[in-house]
């Protein structure tokens, strides 16, 4: 294929098959999806939550090497939360 007709064949592509349609679109009612970037979220909050909480409990109980692997963890966590939170700010799509 020449550059040109290449060129051309992907402005189709990206302007869509012809005749393509979905016969499911919209029955059920289905919530629109959350992005990745949402759930890594919400994963990451989850994260801090239960390291910190282990933590507690593994300095309660003596197991100091436990607590500082899990205060390691929840520390990588709020870190991942502040990232998440600024590219969500700039506006990334999520």
């Amino acid at each position: 294929m020449s550059g040109m007709a290449d060129r051309e064949a992907r402005e189709r592509y990206a302007a869509g098959l012809p005749d393509h349609h979905n016969p499911l679109r919209g029955v059920g009612g289905a919530p629109p999806a959350y992005s990745p970037l949402t759930l890594r979220l919400v994963l990451a909050i989850f994260g801090l939550v239960v390291c910190t909480a282990g933590a507690v409990v593994a300095f309660v109980v003596g197991v100091w090497g436990l607590g500082a692997v899990l205060i390691v963890l929840a520390a990588i966590a709020a870190v991942d939360i502040v990232v998440i939170a600024r590219r969500k700010g700039r506006g990334e799509p999520g």
